[in-house]
């Protein structure tokens, strides 16, 4: 293939990415040559994309045909020498004078015309102005002409960034529920044989003669209890965003929540050697809420705390009374790089530290906490210096 061939290949390919052709008219495109045919007094004009062996018209006043066949296109030459051309008269004109729309309908007589040129460099077509009179057009109408032209170029773009946009849409849309089923096929198929393998182990542990056994049961039930907690830490994290959310709101204290939060956390920050305190709240704090879920998320938000924290560092835990009540959780961490905290509260999300170090977790801890937090009508908020991490999760005066 020559290389002409080759960019005219490249071209057409373009051309058809704006989803124009054989399509209905734009309307943005007709008002276009209705202001174009009334600047230049022309009875015709057209927003005029040339394809392999014909010219489309994506914008058309006083022209009867829809598209014609490029032996007779005047725009397929200004696509050509992607410059703007001006012809007074197709009559006199050594190229133009003996086509059949020249010398029959609809006389053209005087063309003028400017390239389509895309943000990519590709000729599409031509925005042109033809009259039936011979005519020419002066410095400052040639200016005008091709600002019309790259305002029609606009409008392309426009249309092909919204097909671009819907497609996306739909590729997110297939992206997610694969992702969705894929968890749950892993979910089903994990939690299923090790529930049987729990199931089995309890009726061992039963048996007398297998006492002496215990000290080896004892290890897989604990890692059996651990792998199914996982799976529903996996479940809750990647329920969508659209499922409904059961809150069983009754009154309660939030120091309460957050020692529940500690407790389930302490021996995580005895084996880690983190100091994990809890600040008495100068004040009772009382909220409706599901206690079950914002335990969890507090939890979530105390784990993170000590899994980002090294040897001998500090975790505190408090509660913030005032009308937006408000769970603080306080580190003296890694701290979160700047151009990591727009994205911590995305599923799966693991920052370079965790990566490096094989922090233990998937990544989904700060997404279901914001996740439970905003099912409360509240949210969660992380702020880092760089050296020490900040969560708070609000909730709804």
């Amino acid at each position: 293939m020559t290389t002409h061939a080759h960019d005219e290949d490249a071209r057409l390919a373009a051309l058809h990415s704006y989803g124009v052709l054989d399509g209905p008219r734009p309307s943005a495109l007709d008002e276009l040559t209705r202001l174009a045919s009334s600047i230049f007094d022309a009875p015709m004009a057209a927003v005029s994309l040339v394809d392999r062996d014909r010219q489309w018209f994506a914008g058309n006043t006083g022209l009867g045909d829809a598209e014609t066949p490029l032996d007779v296109s005047f725009c397929a030459r200004t696509v050509t020498d992607r410059r703007q051309l001006v012809v007074p008269d197709a009559r006199t004109d050594p190229h133009f004078h003996s086509y059949r729309n020249v010398t029959g309908e609809p006389h053209i007589r005087f063309y003028a015309g400017s390239p389509l040129i895309d943000e990519d460099g590709h000729a599409l077509g031509a925005l042109c102005v033809i009259d039936d009179r011979p005519g020419d057009l002066g410095p400052r109408q040639r200016e005008a002409l091709d600002t019309l032209a790259a305002q029609a170029v606009g409008h392309l773009s426009l249309l092909r960034n919204r097909i671009l946009l819907t497609e996306l849409g739909d590729e997110l849309a297939r992206a997610t529920q694969r992702e969705e089923d894929l968890i749950a096929t892993v979910s089903h198929e994990l939690r299923t044989p090790v529930a049987a393998i729990q199931g089995y182990l309890e009726l061992l542990a039963e048996e007398e003669q297998l006492t002496a056994y215990t000290r080896l049961v004892e290890p897989i039930q604990r890692n059996g209890e651990r792998l199914i907690r996982m799976v529903d830490h996996l479940l809750t994290g990647t329920r969508p965003a659209h499922a409904p959310s059961e809150l069983h709101r009754t009154q309660v204290d939030l120091a309460m929540v957050v020692e529940a939060a500690w407790r389930a956390c302490r021996t995580l920050a005895e084996q880690r050697a983190v100091a994990l305190t809890v600040v008495p709240a100068p004040v009772q704090v009382v909220v409706r809420a599901d206690v079950t879920q914002l335990t969890h998320a507090v939890q979530q938000l105390v784990r993170n705390a000590v899994l980002f924290t090294p040897p001998g560092g500090d975790v505190t835990v408090s509660v913030v009374a005032g009308p937006v009540p408000t769970v603080e959780v306080a580190d003296t961490g890694v701290g979160v790089p700047a151009d990591e905290l727009p994205y911590v509260f995305q599923r799966f999300y693991r920052g370079r530290h965790a990566r490096q170090q094989a922090v233990p977790g998937v990544g989904l801890g700060l997404h279901i906490a914001r996740q439970a937090a905003s099912a409360h009508g509240g949210n969660v908020t992380l702020s880092s210096s760089g050296a020490g991490t900040t969560a708070r999760l609000s909730l709804a005066g």
